[in-house]
């Protein structure tokens, strides 16, 4: 059986017509009704109300459905969903993205969608949540773009299948697209143009409707540059100029970075403003990538610390040794804490994309207002001129009421009774046909008063938007008053800082803290500080021994010692260790040599790691120029140590203590003529010249120092230059109820009273117990003047000298742990 063709035959006047065209005049062809689709009704901007028409639908539509900032939010896929199948026919992302964008407060200056959830974060570290998740209604700024759309003020045209009708243009009661920019890429052009405040935008546009020719500079008196709604620094001007003259320039946006003590050991730089579009994650990321490659050196931590509370904060510690200011430079030009913007003004005039300056953006906008305003003044004239119509015709009835009631009621229809209604008062159809419809108790004595009341007020209505429509000055008027009240209620201070790039000098300052000299210093609560200069004396205030009532706290400087910035010192332990401690590690102090001393200090312990139970004596140089360190330790040794420093280690060991054996004082000889001094808890001193004892190595365990009785014990070991007026401070206590206290009666004693002993022996008395005392709980040998302190560093006052070396004391009114040369 033969198959029938699928195929219908071509009818029997069928010709068949092949057109030759040639390719390249068909793409040609094609690719320009593309572009000119990309370019007027996807990518560019209207220069009237700065607005794609994604933007505008979207505010259309929203503005449609009620979303208005008075009433609740809905989610962001009803809105999506509504755009979509009614205006825009492209897909739901470009849309979501539109309204997300509006949302943002640091992607607009004047954001125009109030949203609910999450809308992204700055540099879309976060994306946003999907639509289903978020919510969004019209923010105030928005309904001003969107007021007077119903009262004929732009043209309508079809949407994309003819079955809707949207607005070309929206009235746009502010210049939106200089107040929020936009940015958009079509065929063979783009635009970019940053945002702007609206209050200086507003002024320049009211100048500009007075002083129609006002020239740029003029102009740029009320719009000096651009308002970035994330802030920052905008660096050099010239760009921003040739931008406004002629729709194109760049400028350089900064961050807004200060310096700051993020920690007690480190400064920081702590960045509060980010340039346009850049995120805190993409500047990270950036600066890890740097310290990876050793390309940038100095910093030691980045920490975001942003949140809701305080907004921007990251954090960039920066390593001890390194000047902030010269590692920020750095920053600006490796890091993207410093972008270029190119400006290019191309919006949509009439329908044709063009590249414009500042005036000619303005005088479109203006331009726009002028019509809009015009044509909502023509709206409402013919609306009250049609009310006035109404309200003449029932006035003119109300005057012979009782024969309207008659002619109605006589009249076979309502037809017969708008004929006879006409003919007998002059009445029109519309006037007729609303009173046959208007109730009967509408047309009372009360209802004429009333009726007259808004005659009178028709008439004036309409004669003011008569003269606006006939007066230009008075249509000016109005459009700029309209726009200083928007300016009132919108506008905001300016976030962005503008400066000239000669003003913006780089520093000269080297990366690295230079190695200059310094002083390190140790406080009686174990507080470490440096100095800025090493001739500077340790903070303090002048006075006679411990009689000065007015010092601060943490005013006795137990040990201090000569370094440089980038040099190293060696704290010494009660254990027998020295350790490194880098000097660029320590807060400097300010230069004042009268502020209370290391007010600014840190504690020990946040620097070096002490075992359980041990504590820091002193501060040492680590110079092996120098005599060496000499020791004294509680059972009565003592040692000379060879100043040979290990440079590979951070601690080790410089003496090896018996068991149960510590060392209680530390001292670094400066000449080697020094006394050593030592004073026991039995109330002996010995002094011998340090050069009875023999340097040892650092391994070890020193000779014998002192010759202690049963039961004593060694309280202080100090070394005193003879050459210089000393002092000996001794306090006594029972060792039942001042066991380890500093509070009882105290001795100070001139140092020269106790003559030299050989080394080893027992000393000679230096205080004399009262009845009830039989041990000493301090004591202290050194240079004057001298100053004591408590436990907390507060001021102790020492009694007066007493010439006797073995006399007793004198009550004190507070205890005493500490006493140092005031240096």
């Amino acid at each position: 059986m033969a198959r029938r063709s699928s195929q219908t035959p071509p009818p029997e006047d069928f010709e068949e017509r092949i057109l030759d065209v040639d390719v390249v005049d068909e793409m040609q062809s094609s690719y320009l009704e593309y572009a000119y689709s990309v370019i007027y009704s996807r990518a560019l901007p209207d220069a009237r109300d700065g607005l794609k028409p994604v933007h505008r639908r979207v505010l259309y539509q929203a503005n449609e459905m009620g979303l208005r900032p008075d009433r609740g939010h809905v989610k962001s896929a009803r809105v999506v969903g509504e755009v979509m199948g009614r205006l825009h026919p492209h897909g739901d992302t470009a849309i979501y993205d539109t309204l997300v964008r509006m949302a943002q407060p640091f992607s607009m200056r004047l954001p125009l969608i109030d949203g609910h959830g999450n809308f992204g974060s700055l540099g879309n570290d976060d994306p946003p949540a999907a639509m289903r998740y978020t919510e969004a209604r019209l923010t105030e700024a928005a309904m001003a773009m969107v007021e007077t759309i119903d009262e004929d003020t732009v043209e309508f045209r079809p949407n994309y299948d003819g079955s809707e009708q949207e607005p070309e243009v929206l009235p746009s009661a502010f210049p939106n697209l200089l107040v929020n920019g936009v940015s958009g890429i079509a065929v063979g052009m783009a635009t970019n143009m940053p945002p702007h405040n609206l209050s200086e935008v507003v002024a320049a546009a009211r100048h500009l409707i007075r002083y129609p020719n006002a020239d740029l500079d003029a102009l740029m008196r009320f719009v000096p540059g651009p308002d970035l709604p994330t802030g920052g620094l905008v660096v050099g001007l010239d760009g921003i100029r040739d931008a406004y003259e002629n729709g194109r320039g760049t400028f350089k946006i900064r961050a807004k970075v200060s310096v700051e003590d993020v920690t007690p050991r480190r400064k920081g730089l702590v960045v509060t403003e980010l340039p346009f579009t850049v995120g805190p994650e993409k500047v990270i990321a950036k600066i890890k990538d740097l310290v990876n490659a050793k390309k940038i050196q100095g910093i030691a931590d980045v920490k975001d610390l942003t949140d809701r509370a305080h907004g921007l904060r990251l954090v960039i510690e920066v390593k001890n040794g390194f000047v902030p200011e010269a590692l920020l430079e750095q920053l600006y030009k490796l890091t993207p804490m410093e972008e270029t913007f190119g400006i290019n003004n191309v919006a949509l005039v009439d329908g044709q994309p063009l590249t414009l300056g500042l005036k000619e953006l303005l005088e479109v906008y203006v331009d726009h207002r002028f019509e809009v305003v015009r044509r909502r003044s023509d709206f409402r004239r013919r609306k009250r001129q049609d009310r006035l119509h109404l309200v003449e015709g029932l006035l003119t009835a109300l005057i012979d009421i009782d024969e309207v009631i008659s002619i109605i009621r006589s009249s076979d229809n309502s037809g017969q009774a708008k004929e006879r209604l006409i003919e007998r008062f002059g009445l029109s159809e519309t006037q007729t046909a609303y009173i046959l419809d208007t109730p009967l108790r509408r047309l009372t004595r009360f209802d004429r008063i009333e009726l007259e009341a808004e005659q009178e007020k028709l008439n004036a209505e309409i004669a003011a938007l008569t003269e606006i429509l006939e007066s230009d000055a008075v249509l000016r008027k109005l459009v700029s008053d309209e726009l200083a009240a928007v300016a009132k209620k919108f506008g905001t201070e300016r976030r962005t800082v503008l400066l000239e790039a000669g003003s913006v000098a780089t520093t000269a300052v080297p990366l690295e803290v230079a190695d200059d000299p310094c002083r390190v210093l140790l406080s009686s609560t174990g507080l470490l500080a440096r100095t800025a200069d090493a001739e500077a004396p340790a903070p303090d205030v002048d006075g006679p021994d411990g009689s000065d009532g007015k010092r601060a706290r943490h005013d006795v400087i137990v040990s201090a010692v000569p370094a440089t910035a980038r040099g190293h010192i060696g704290v010494v332990t009660d254990a027998g260790r020295v350790l490194r401690l880098p000097v660029i590690d320590l807060p400097q102090l300010p230069p004042s040599a009268h502020t209370p001393a290391l007010a600014g200090g840190a504690k020990v312990a946040e620097f070096v790691k002490l075992d359980t139970g041990e504590s820091v004596l002193a501060l040492t140089t680590l110079d092996e120029s120098s005599p060496g360190l000499a020791l004294g330790t509680e059972q009565g040794v003592v040692k000379r140590v060879v100043p040979d420093w290990p440079d590979n280690k951070d601690e080790f060991e410089i003496i090896a203590l018996k068991d149960g054996d510590r060392v209680v004082g530390a001292i670094e000889l400066r000449t080697g003529e020094e006394d050593l001094v030592f004073i026991t808890s039995d109330a002996q001193l010995l002094r011998y010249p340090a050069g009875q004892v023999r340097p040892q190595g650092r391994p070890a365990g020193g000779m014998a120092g002192i010759k202690l009785a049963d039961d004593a014990k060694v309280l202080s070991f100090t070394a005193v230059d003879p050459a210089q007026d000393a002092v000996v401070v001794t306090v006594s206590g029972a060792t039942d109820a001042l066991d380890g206290m500093g509070q009882g009666t105290a001795k100070a004693t001139p140092f020269e009273q106790y003559p030299r002993k050989g080394r080893a022996t027992g000393g000679v008395r230096c205080q004399r117990f009262l009845k009830g005392e039989d041990k000493l709980v301090f004591a202290w040998a050194g240079s004057t003047p001298a100053r004591a302190a408590t436990a907390n560093g507060s001021p102790a006052e020492l009694p007066a000298r007493d010439p006797r070396r073995d006399g007793s004391g004198v009550p004190l009114a507070k205890e005493i742990t500490c006493v140092a040369t005031a240096t």
